[in-house]
């Protein structure tokens, strides 16, 4: 089974890894072109697939818009089976999807039908959910609406970070792939339609998405900050200036200040008025700064007892 895989972060690499490791024919890699991050932008960074690949010694691909009749044919020179996707960061059109011969599959972090879309692992954090997982599907032209065709689920702990548990979900989706193609060669996956009666979506985060609402409860708060970590960081206004929070502990009692006042700022802790309660938090990053303790913040140029967050 000559397969082509799309991907881009490090979320990728550990399918990426399985694969190799497990002996399937990965002929080529398709990820997005280095990217500048020095300030001159004079240095160019790979991709972390681009890494593993040449590693490996497979070829590497970089196309700037992968859904062009020149890449295309590219692509089609490898004859590949299958395609397989994870995270790559761009939206295949049908004719590239139907390029290989079995077409192409796709691990999305989720149990689909649940949580369609670019932000699955966040959307599970600040909505509380007590499980989520890796789906393996067969793509069509939709928004991960294709026929499921193998699920791994797990748990998401109480203080378990998007980070977090994006990592582990990559570990479990690089088996769930060596799964679901060791299955596929043997014929025995069966495709499973999605309801879409049952989807829910997780769109895309942004600026306004990641900013704290102090109206709701010190659990929905304590949710969207560990949902937001570590990026891009949910945030709050103070003296104009955003700061990022991060490490929330919901304390038990109720609170009389009001939602976003600052109860406490010693050398213990930051502690912050929520809805019905109060919030701990154990560090943050001013606009401008870096990462921080919220105590050492405190003791320096931090905010004073009755100062509230917006």
């Amino acid at each position: 089974m000559k397969i082509v895989f799309f991907g881009t972060p490090d979320f990728a690499t550990p399918s990426l890894r399985a694969l190799t490791g497990e002996g399937f024919a990965v002929e080529a890699v398709v990820t997005q072109p280095d990217k500048s991050r020095s300030r001159s932008r004079s240095k160019l960074v790979a991709p972390p697939v681009k890494v593993v690949a040449l590693e490996e010694g497979i070829p590497v691909l970089q196309p700037d818009n992968p859904n062009t009749a020149e890449f295309i044919e590219t692509l089609g020179e490898y004859r590949p089976d299958i395609g397989v996707v994870v995270a790559y960061g761009h939206i295949l059109r049908q004719e590239l999807l139907d390029l290989p011969t079995n077409g192409m599959i796709n691990a999305h972090a989720s149990l689909l039908p649940q949580l369609r879309g670019a932000a699955p692992i966040q959307h599970a954090i600040s909505q509380g959910l007590p499980r989520t997982g890796i789906t393996i599907m067969q793509m069509d032209s939709g928004m991960d609406t294709g026929p499921i065709l193998h699920q791994v689920e797990t748990d998401i702990a109480q203080d378990e970070t998007s980070g977090e548990l994006a990592a582990n979900l990559a570990e479990i989706g690089a088996l769930a792939l060596v799964e679901a193609l060791t299955y596929m060669a043997v014929g025995q996956l069966t495709p499973r339609e999605q309801d879409g009666a049952l989807a829910t979506y997780a769109p895309k985060l942004s600026r306004k998405t990641a900013r704290i609402d102090w109206s709701q409860s010190g659990q929905q708060v304590a949710r969207k900050i560990r949902s937001m970590d570590p990026a891009p960081g949910a945030w709050s206004l103070i003296r104009d200036k955003a700061v990022k929070f991060f490490g929330p502990t919901v304390l038990e009692g109720e609170s009389s200040g009001e939602p976003g006042t600052v109860l406490s700022n010693d050398r213990n802790s930051l502690v912050l008025a929520t809805v019905g309660g109060s919030l701990s938090i154990q560090e943050v990053q001013p606009e401008g700064k870096r990462r921080m303790s919220a105590v050492d913040w405190c003791c320096g140029a931090g905010p004073r007892t009755g100062e509230k967050f917006d």
